[in-house]
């Protein structure tokens, strides 16, 4: 397949960072907007990325994008949706965090806190949280993925069920407009299923992002939740869901707006 070297940038800068925006790729090559929006029109066309607001995706399948490059997206969004999560979970709080950036952006708008215990199964939120003495960290055992230091397998499952918490913080990579949530490793769902049993509220964070991407492996179901919090959605059908199923949405992006 034949790519100009100004698509063959565009790709590449895509898989590095994961999305692209219009007004950055403009600046990057002294083109104008225009000709950039006719660029990723092209190359969504050819299904080599997928077409977003503003910009492009690296389009995901059955292998999820590198963690570096995942950290980039929506990272301001990530930011605030950690600050919601972090109001909703009160001092002296059971939890568990799993697998994700957007999950390590609440760890880090909890450590203000006091009396958390906190179980997970990302190395990454156990290391940013355990130097803080009020804040008790417990680590699941298991696989530990070397991409993003997640611990994943049968044993991370078994030592999540032993435990029963007030809330959990749970990520997904790819939010379906049926509500069904999916992520790409069927070892790291098992662990987020066993979660999602074993909390009395579970907190789902997710960047709007997530409803333009897809994965192969389902965790659950939206209406499985009792809040999510996401920078915005416009989608009817994940509003109705909400609605119908009793689940407290809060969009960011709403709440910046009111400031």
């Amino acid at each position: 397949m034949y790519l100009s070297p100004r698509h063959a940038e565009i790709i590449q800068l895509a898989k590095d960072k994961g999305r692209i925006l219009v007004e950055d790729l403009a600046g990057h090559f002294g083109v104008t907007p225009q000709t950039i929006r006719k660029d990723l029109n092209d190359l969504c066309e050819r299904r080599l990325l997928t077409r977003i607001h503003g910009g492009a995706l690296f389009p995901s399948g059955v292998q999820n994008m590198e963690y570096e490059a995942r950290s980039l997206i929506a990272s301001d969004e990530k930011l605030a949706i950690g600050r919601a999560a972090a109001e909703i979970i009160g001092d002296n709080a059971s939890l568990f965090i799993n697998i994700g950036t957007t999950t390590e952006a609440v760890s880090r708008a909890l450590t203000g806190h006091s009396g958390l215990m906190v179980i997970t199964n990302n190395i990454n939120v156990a290391n940013r949280m355990r130097v803080f003495p009020s804040i008790e960290v417990v680590i699941a055992g298991g696989v530990v993925r070397g991409a993003d230091g997640g611990v994943v397998g049968e044993a991370a499952v078994d030592f999540i069920r032993q435990f029963r918490v007030d809330f959990a913080v749970i990520g997904v990579s790819a939010i379906d407009h049926d509500g069904a949530l999916l992520d790409f490793d069927f070892r790291e769902v098992k662990v987020a299923q066993a979660i999602i049993a074993n909390a009395r509220h579970v907190i789902l964070v997710a960047d709007s992002t997530k409803f333009e991407r897809t994965a192969p492996v389902r965790i659950g179901h939206l209406s499985q939740v009792n809040t999510f919090i996401t920078n915005h959605c416009d989608l009817p059908p994940i509003r109705r869901i909400c609605a119908d199923a009793n689940v407290r949405l809060i969009e960011t992006d709403s709440q910046a707006s009111m400031l």
